[in-house]
């Protein structure tokens, strides 16, 4: 038996967990979990999953769910506090860390230096403060395992090779909502065109991040850490059918592709049972002849300035990459409210690089204070404009 702690729970990989959870009853059990203001899905959770610490956002929710399980068999808490207490809880040997945006890195290391292994979804852990997280695990000797289906392609490509005989990394990128549009034509799109993506089924944020390719972006700088190779040997191709999910080039050409029809539950379950697999039902087996044709296309940076941010980011590395993510989660932000137009999100996370005097080795102190200044910043733009 497995014992989990699901950071994120109420969220789309949260789900997604559940549903693999629910699938292995047998095999796995949350013991732990966090949600935010969905108080309906959580009461659904804890009747379902019976978890023994839960944490949500406000006091006045965490006060309300201790009204309703009265047993005294659950312990309630709130807060970032909460987050941190749901991760680190002593029953679990697992973290699944489906929070969206960098709230998920204090409970992230926390949960490290507690020897807990993690499986990382919350990519924004790894942009802010990579060379923490990654020394931490290391000291701790503990596994790192990828959920997002991209890092998961590569580290399954990966199994068996030897680090030496890598070439590359190729990370696949859908394109997103609008890969079909000229910039022209994205000067007045709507929340709810960025948000309808042809492929996958996620969370609001991610599926905006998906339509600028700021994803693709943090995804490329998450790569970096997690399999240690330069940024000049990390590669975005867009394959619109999102069947391929990454690729591994060897230097004597070979090239490894992980494929699947596009399903989060797969990468999800392969990081909870790693390095064995379990059956799991799905009503969307790949198929290749039905689906004919694959097709794939150079990326246009010019097209998505996001992902070329992303890369002149990380490849100065200290501060900038908490930049590029802290005014990307603010951007991103306001145009979900309807503040901004779609186009202005990356006029903002430009302005906030630029704004920026580079700090190396940052320690977590002032990655935090360089969030919180950034945040700031950006609303700043937003008032004075």
């Amino acid at each position: 038996m497995k014992y989990i702690s699901l950071l994120g729970a109420t969220g789309s990989i949260g789900k997604q967990t559940a549903d693999v959870v629910r699938s292995h009853s047998n095999q796995f059990r949350i013991v732990s979990m966090s949600a935010g203001r969905n108080i309906c899905l959580t009461r659904k959770f804890i009747n379902e999953f019976k978890p023994e610490l839960v944490s949500v956002q406000t006091k006045e929710d965490c006060e309300t769910l201790k009204t309703e399980f009265p047993s005294g068999d659950i312990r309630f808490v709130y807060g970032d506090t909460g987050l941190e207490e749901a991760a680190v809880y002593e029953k679990a040997t697992v973290l699944v860390n489906a929070v969206i945006g960098s709230v998920g890195l204090a409970p992230t290391l926390k949960a490290i230096k507690a020897k807990k292994d993690i499986a990382i979804a919350n990519k924004e852990t790894l942009v802010t403060a990579g060379h923490l997280v990654m020394e931490e695990a290391r000291k701790a000797g503990v596994s790192l395992l990828p959920v997002d289906s991209e890092h998961s392609a590569i580290f399954q490509a990966l199994q068996g090779e030897k680090e030496k005989n890598i070439e590359r990394l190729i990370i696949t990128a859908s394109g997103g909502s609008f890969r079909d549009r000229t910039r022209e034509e994205l000067k007045d799109v709507s929340v709810e065109d960025a948000l309808n993506h042809p492929n996958w089924s996620m969370g609001a944020k991610i599926t905006i991040d998906s339509a600028t390719m700021m994803n693709k972006g943090l995804e490329v700088i998450e790569a970096h850490w997690l399999f240690g190779l330069p940024y000049e040997k990390i590669d975005v191709l867009l394959h619109k059918e999102s069947i391929i999910h990454s690729m591994v080039e060897y230097h004597d050409s070979s090239v490894i592709a992980q494929l699947g029809t596009p399903d989060m539950r797969v990468p999800i379950q392969y990081a909870l049972t790693y390095p064995d697999r379990l059956p799991l039902a799905s009503k969307n087996r790949l198929d290749l002849a039905s689906i004919g044709k694959l097709h794939f296309e150079e990326m246009d940076f010019g097209r998505f300035p996001c992902l070329q941010f992303a890369y002149e980011a990380g490849k100065i590395g200290g501060t900038m990459p908490t930049v590029l993510n802290a005014a990307n989660e603010e951007a991103v932000a306001r145009f979900l409210n309807g503040d901004i137009s779609f186009l202005e999100i990356e006029k903002l996370i430009e302005k906030a690089l630029n704004n920026h005097q580079t700090i190396d080795n940052p320690e977590l102190s002032i990655i935090q204070e360089v969030d919180l200044h950034t945040r700031q910043y950006v609303k700043k733009l937003l008032i004075s404009r």
